[in-house]
């Protein structure tokens, strides 16, 4: 499972034909986060002709949850074009949506399939991309005298600790990257500490 994923929101513009398309990607982990973002654009630009988008929630090579829309344009000229985008520059946890100002000359199919993929390539362009690292939690369960040695292993490891709980031993909840995880175990058991995880 290897992919890009986008570090923050990018902004880019294209005018084709007199017709204005601002493209706006987000990073995004679930569709209704995703639909939130399209909703904020139309209250944004009230007086826009077309918000088309597409979406990919996890790996864009082989995803749980895609989608697209094309907003009245014709079927497949806007929403699609823009998920091949994304698709063909393997990119997860995304929106592009593209709101169109209508400029008064018509496009025609192709001529619309190509301005909405130009203007999703234009907002990856803008992007800055970081390689996707599946996260997982674990617990650790250590002594008070193992603590610190607990902590510098997971961070180490680029994990974090994210709580402590303290009874009659210490119990620290941490998140690290998941191929980090036996790493972790091994490094634990030299010292007979125990990884637990949820």
């Amino acid at each position: 499972m290897s992919y890009q994923t986008l570090k923050r929101a990018v902004t880019a513009r294209l005018e084709i034909k007199k017709s204005e398309f601002i493209a706006y990607a987000y990073p995004v982990t679930a569709r209704e986060q995703a639909m939130f973002h399209v909703e904020q654009l139309r209250e944004q630009y009230p007086d826009a002709r077309h918000f088309c988008w597409a979406y990919i929630v996890g790996d864009p090579d082989n995803t749980t949850s895609a989608g697209f829309d094309d907003d009245g344009e014709p079927s497949g000229t806007a929403g699609r074009p823009i998920l091949n985008v994304l698709q063909h520059k393997s990119i997860g946890n995304v929106i592009i949506i593209v709101v169109r100002y209508f400029g008064g000359i018509k496009l025609g199919a192709g001529g619309l399939t190509r301005a909405y993929a130009g203007a999703a390539q234009a907002s990856v362009d803008e992007m800055i991309l970081s390689p996707y690292v599946p996260m997982a939690q674990v617990q650790v369960l250590a002594t008070f005298a193992t603590e610190a040695q607990c902590r510098y292993i997971i961070e180490s490891l680029g994990g974090r600790v994210d709580d402590v709980a303290y009874s009659k031993q210490v119990t620290l909840s941490a998140t690290l990257a998941e191929a980090n995880i036996d790493n972790l175990k091994k490094r634990l058991a030299m010292d007979g500490r125990v990884l637990n995880q949820p």
